[in-house]
Order: C-alpha cells, then sequence, then structure tokens
C-alpha cells in the first residue's frame, strides 16, 4: 500500500524543485518506492566547510528536502506541509562523491507528520540520522 495521495515520481519531484536551494546544490531524485523517496548530493565546494568534509548544515539541507518533499506529496489537495523542527546527529564525516538519503515516514497525520531520513555514503556507511517534523496547513488559494 502507497502513502502517496497524489501522483509522483522523480521527473515530477525533479521538476517541482528547480531554481531551488536543492537545484543549487545539485541534489538528484533518485527514486519512489511505495513509502520511501530517496535523493542524493554531491560533496564538493558547495556542500564542504572549511575543513574539507560535508557541511552538517548541507546534511540538514539534504534531509529536510527529501522528508518537506516526501510530505507534500502526502497530502490531500488543498494541504501543504512545512518544517517545524529537524533533528539530525552526525555520525560520519565524507569528504568527497556523493552521499544519498532515504524518508520514510515514522506518522502521516492530519495536522502533523515525523519522518525519518537516513544519509549514507557511497559505500553505505552511515553518515547522519535525521528526524524531521512537519506541520499540515490548509492552503489559502
Amino acid at each position: 500500500m502507497t502513502i502517496w495521495k497524489t501522483k509522483i515520481n522523480t521527473q515530477i519531484v525533479t521538476e517541482r524543485n528547480k531554481n531551488t536551494m536543492s537545484d543549487l546544490l545539485g541534489i538528484e531524485f533518485l527514486a519512489v518506492d511505495d513509502d520511501s523517496l530517496t535523493a542524493r548530493m554531491p560533496v564538493d565546494a558547495r556542500t564542504r566547510q572549511p575543513f574539507g568534509i560535508m557541511h552538517g548544515g548541507a546534511s540538514c539541507v539534504l534531509a529536510e528536502t527529501i522528508g518537506s518533499v516526501a510530505a507534500n506529496f502526502c497530502v490531500d489537495e488543498g494541504y501543504y506541509c512545512v518544517g517545524l523542527d529537524i533533528n539530525t546527529n552526525h555520525i560520519r564525516s565524507v569528504r568527497e562523491g556523493f552521499v544519498t538519503g532515504r524518508a520514510t515516514p515514522y506518522h502521516i497525520g492530519k495536522s502533523t507528520q515525523v519522518w525519518a531520513i537516513e544519509i549514507r555514503d557511497a559505500e553505505g556507511r552511515l553518515v547522519s540520522v535525521n528526524r524531521l517534523t512537519m506541520a499540515v496547513l490548509k492552503s489559502l488559494v
């Protein structure tokens, strides 16, 4: 059984995120499954901090991007989601290549959603664990 309330695929998600921060950082949406969304981000000059490792904030941007995008495909027409809180635990540093994040829901409710996003390096090692809480709001339009 799928969690999605509106049509979703990587092409739709990529189109929706053109000219946004995720586009600027090179985030690519890779897969949509019945209960998850997966994307990757390069570790390069855009996402590194001065010590040559991926910036913790970049990890948060990837996590919030994947979770927020996923959340907005899990609401009925006339509603949208915005971030309330993100918690990130950094486990391992990454110097180059790509990191991949996968968002799965803990809770999809009428007023809030809570998402788990794990970010891994190219070897599949855990880089960070993230919990994203989203508010579900009624559209004004």
